[in-house]
């Protein structure tokens, strides 16, 4: 039975002229496909919705080439159709995962400027030689040796100084998620 038969019983409703149209190519045109989607479970999917179309479609149909160089035609849309598809979706995705990264590093910006403006108001309460002891050290990066002998006390005070300033600041801190001692020590406080 040449394609031309095969075309005319199938649009006659003949299902089993489609059934060996399909036997005839649908191995091939899989493996066609396969060029496409790299997926061989993709390429038969492809593949059977050709030929369900062929079906659904046999009276509309007007087929002016063979009916293999129609099935492949066929096939190469469906694979451009599913890649032109899989592209959007991605793209929708990457949307979809930018806008939420935007809005995290607001978010997050927002909350550390926060955090910023809360540890600066706790310091500008600190007593003044606490204060400056803290920022001779945490802005300036003097070392409490460095620090003793530039304000001409000892080390131990340098230290105790430290020691009330971040307890203050822990205190203003009480109900926050903030580990200020790695705060304070990874950030550069401008104030």
């Amino acid at each position: 039975m040449s394609e031309e038969e095969i075309w005319e019983c199938i649009q006659q409703n003949d299902n089993h002229a489609l059934k060996k149209l399909f036997d005839l190519h649908y191995r091939r045109l899989c493996i066609y496909a396969l060029q496409f989607s790299c997926r061989l479970p993709d390429a038969e999917d492809m593949v059977q919705t050709v030929f369900i179309k062929l079906w659904t479609k046999r009276n509309e149909l007007s087929i002016n080439t063979s009916l293999k160089a129609y099935l492949y035609r066929s096939v190469y849309n469906e694979c451009m159709q599913s890649v032109r598809k899989i592209k959007n979706q991605e793209k929708s995705v990457d949307d979809i995962k930018y806008e939420m990264l935007q809005s995290q590093i607001e978010e997050d910006m927002s909350f550390e400027q926060d955090k910023i403006d809360k540890i600066q108001s706790l310091i500008a309460e600190l007593p003044a030689r606490c204060r400056e002891i803290l920022l001779l050290s945490k802005k300036e990066g003097l070392k409490n040796k460095e620090i003793a002998e530039k304000l001409g006390i000892s080390i131990k005070t340098v230290e105790s100084q430290m020691g009330i300033a971040f307890k203050k600041i822990r205190q203003g801190f009480v109900n926050e998620e903030l580990i200020l001692f790695i705060y304070f020590h990874t950030r550069c406080i401008d104030i």
